[in-house]
């Protein structure tokens, strides 16, 4: 395939960079309090805190922007 936009093709996409750690620290929210609050797992909260998401369930980040009363561009962002 010869499509420059093929994601066959091995190149540099960028990345996404999770911001729920500043966020949650500057509204001294703990992971304990997000996950209480979110109603989500302690595990779900801490991986989310430390940047360590794999998947991300939509329903999930609509009810954490919520309790951290945020847009989504306050929580992630992707660089080229």
């Amino acid at each position: 395939m010869t499509d420059s936009n093929s994601i066959l093709t091995l190149k540099d996409y960028g990345s996404i960079t999770f911001h729920f750690k500043e966020l949650m620290d500057a509204k001294d929210i703990s992971r304990s309090k997000l996950s209480k609050l979110a109603n989500v797992r302690f595990e779900v909260a801490d991986k989310w805190y430390n940047g360590e998401i794999e998947r991300m369930d939509m329903d999930i980040l609509a009810r954490v922007c919520f309790v951290l009363d945020c847009e989504i561009s306050d929580v992630m962002t992707f660089e080229k």
